[in-house]
This record gives C-alpha cells, structure tokens and sequence, in this order.
C-alpha cells in the first residue's frame, strides 16, 4: 500500500485518498480538515501528502518519513 496520500476535490468538499486507489479514505467539509487527516496518518506512517487545488493540480507536497533526497547544506 503507497504511503503518498492525496487531498483532492470531492463531490461533498474534500476528501484524502491513498495514490493508486480510486477510492476515497475519508472525507471532510474543508480542505484543511482533509490535510490534516491526511497529514496525521502519514506522521504515523512515515509517508507522504501530496495536496491539490481545486481545480487538480498540485498546490504542495509534504514528507513525514525519511526523505530519499534531503536538501544539500
């Protein structure tokens, strides 16, 4: 299972789905409640959020695990 979570758009507001999964983990009135759901279970399992605007795109990206690229001093 990815550890990349997704906040997307959603029929209801906005919801937090797991990348390769079409279905949605949960869903919320905002998008930052969904962040922070997301933001949660990639803490505890040391993963990834990935965050959308409304419109699909990316908006930004958070890592919460070991960064395979750390920034260079």
């Amino acid at each position: 299972m990815s550890k990349r979570i997704h906040v997307v758009p959603h029929d209801s507001g906005w919801a937090t789905r797991r990348e390769g999964t079409s279905r949605a983990g949960s869903t919320h009135e905002t998008q930052a409640q969904a962040t922070e759901a997301a933001r949660s279970t990639a803490i505890r399992e040391r993963g990834e959020v990935i965050i959308h605007r409304p419109d699909g795109r990316i908006r930004d990206a958070n890592s919460y695990g070991t960064d395979p690229l750390p920034p260079k001093g």
